[in-house]
């Protein structure tokens, strides 16, 4: 099972160093530097999205992975059977610790990736990155899935995709906290749940909708939580980080 526990005052800053993500969602490798610069050793990894890796692609994966650092790489991979797995591969072959795909790319690309991953992962004696699939967004809501024809709730929805999930056999799921309890209760306990959306108590929302705060995202079972711009995009960021984690 992965790790879970319930945060109190003097243990959040061993609980960031176990369980935060910092999402690096700038545009240069230098910009990203000065973040990992400001925030190693307080934190337990660092993502790279989509923003960061189309600017400066997987050489810097490769260099952020090589310094010891842990690396989710966050591509949200969707596509055929075929060329999902090959994608998966490639990355693993960057040395990552994590990376995700859309779940709404079917039982049969994930297995396919998850499968591919292991095979060259025992061949080429490489860690295994964690396989992570992709809920609903936490910046989408009741509209959104009305748009998609889903007449559902979005905890319908993402119980409906981690299941997807589980059936290929990958390790958890990113979805928001808010569903996190109804996670472990009706797909799995020992899901690996990725949460992104946290916000600090006294913060505000931009683009996210399901969002809760570092400690409540721990304390309602989510693994591993996800924070960018409000740490990131602050002057004194172990400040940000200390506030987030209060």
């Amino acid at each position: 099972m992965q790790p879970r526990s319930t945060s109190t005052s003097k243990d959040t800053i061993a609980s960031a160093r176990e369980r935060l993500i910092v999402a690096l969602d700038t545009d240069t490798a230098t910009k990203a530097r000065e973040i990992v610069e400001d925030l190693k050793g307080e934190v337990f990894a660092f993502k790279i999205g989509l923003q960061l890796f189309t600017a400066e692609g997987p050489s810097f994966v490769s260099e952020l992975v090589q310094t010891g650092e842990r690396v989710f790489l966050d591509l949200k991979f969707h596509d055929i059977p075929n060329t999902t797995a090959q994608a998966a591969v490639s990355a693993a072959r960057l040395g990552v610790w994590m990376m995700n795909f859309h779940a709404a790319a079917g039982t049969e690309a994930l297995r396919a990736a998850r499968l591919a991953v292991e095979e060259v992962c025992g061949r080429e004696s490489l860690p295994r990155p964690l396989l992570i699939g992709v809920t609903l967004l936490t910046s989408s809501g009741e509209g959104h899935l009305r748009e998609l024809g889903f007449a559902g709730t979005p905890e319908d929805y993402v119980v409906r995709l981690a299941k997807t999930v589980r059936a290929a056999g990958l390790d958890g799921v990113v979805a928001s906290a808010c569903e996190a309890a109804v996670l472990r209760r009706e797909v799995s306990d020992d899901l690996v749940i990725v949460t992104p959306g946290i916000r600090p108590a006294d913060g505000t929302l931009g683009d996210q909708k399901r969002v809760m705060t570092f400690r409540e995202a721990i304390e309602s079972g989510s693994t591993y939580a996800v924070v960018g711009r409000p740490i990131t995009a602050q002057a004194d960021r172990r400040a940000a980080l200390a506030n987030l984690i209060s």
